[in-house]
C-alpha cells in the first residue's frame, strides 16, 4: 500500500491519510517514551509486536461486540483503522495497585484494589496528563454524562475480557489504559475503541513470578524490554514458539500460520 500524507505523529504511533474516506493508516514506531517524554529510547522491533499484540486484542473485542477502530493490519507495524474524533481522555482500569495510585493514596504496590477502579486523565503532555473527574469532563464539554456512562460500562466490558484473555495464558492484568473516538455516520454518532492495546499501555505480570512484562520495565530501568513484550506476544499465540530471543526482530506467525 502506497504511503500516504502524514496527518500526525505522536510518540509511539504516525497517521498517515488512509486509501478511502474516513480510513487513517496506523504506523507503529519503536520509539519508546515514559514521564512525558523525558525519557527516550528507540527499541528495535517494539513497534512490530505492538502491532501484531493490538491487532489480536482489538479483533478480540470485535467478536465479543466491542467495537473498535481496528479494520485489518496491512503490514508489520502499520494497521488500517477508522477514522475517529478523539475523546482528550485516557480511560484507566486498575484491578491491582500500582503507579500513580501507590503515590496517591499510600498503597503497597501490587495490593489487590477493593473492585476495579476506573480513572479519568485529561489528555495534554505539557500538563502531564492530570487525573479528572466527572465534574471537570462535563464542565468543560470533553464528553457528555452519556457518554462518560457508556465509557465506563465498555471500560469494565474490556477489562472482564483482557482479564480472561491474559489469565489464560499465565499473566495478571494490573491494569489498562485506554482511548475513545467518536465515529459519525451520516446523523449518527457511537463511541468506539481506539489508540491500541498492548504492553505499551498495559501493566501485565507473570502470575506466578510477577516478573513484568510491559513498559514498566523500560520506565524501572529493569532491562530486556523487548524480551517481556515477546513473552505476551508468545503466550498470545502470535509469536512464533522457536522465535529466537537474540535476533534483531521479532519472529511473527504469519497469517498462513494463524489458526
Amino acid at each position: 500500500m502506497a504511503r500516504r500524507k502524514q496527518i500526525y505523529e505522536g510518540k509511539a504511533k504516525i497517521l498517515f491519510e488512509g486509501p478511502e474516506p474516513g480510513t487513517i493508516i496506523q504506523y507503529f514506531k519503536d520509539d519508546t517514551t515514559a514521564f512525558n517524554n523525558q525519557k527516550h529510547d528507540i527499541l528495535e522491533g517494539k513497534g512490530v509486536l505492538n502491532n501484531r499484540i493490538s491487532e489480536f486484542v482489538m479483533t478480540g473485542l470485535e467478536r465479543i461486540g466491542v467495537a473498535t477502530h481496528f479494520i485489518k493490519r496491512v503490514n508489520m507495524r502499520e494497521q488500517l483503522v477508522r477514522q475517529v474524533e478523539i475523546i482528550p481522555l485516557e480511560v484507566v482500569v486498575r484491578n491491582y495497585a500500582a503507579g500513580s495510585i501507590c503515590k496517591r493514596l499510600g498503597i503497597e504496590d501490587g495490593a489487590a484494589l477493593p473492585r476495579s477502579i476506573i480513572e479519568f486523565y485529561y489528555k495534554d503532555d505539557k500538563l502531564g496528563d492530570p487525573i479528572v473527574s466527572e465534574e471537570h469532563i462535563t464542565a468543560f464539554n470533553w464528553a457528555n454524562p452519556q457518554e462518560i456512562d457508556d465509557m465506563m460500562s465498555q471500560a469494565l466490558r474490556i477489562n472482564d475480557y483482557l482479564a480472561g484473555l491474559f489469565a489464560g495464558v499465565g499473566i495478571k492484568l494490573v491494569d489498562f489504559k485506554i482511548e475513545f473516538g467518536r465515529q459519525y455516520e451520516g446523523d449518527m454518532m457511537r463511541l468506539i475503541v481506539a489508540d491500541e492495546i498492548s504492553p505499551d499501555s498495559c501493566r501485565l505480570w507473570d502470575l506466578e513470578t510477577g516478573d513484568i512484562m510491559d513498559k514498566d520495565r523500560f520506565r524501572k530501568d529493569l532491562g530486556n524490554v523487548i524480551d517481556g513484550y515477546r513473552e505476551v506476544a508468545r503466550r498470545l499465540g502470535v509469536l512464533r514458539e522457536n522465535g529466537n530471543a537474540g535476533s534483531k526482530g521479532p519472529v511473527l506467525v504469519s497469517d498462513n500460520d494463524e489458526k
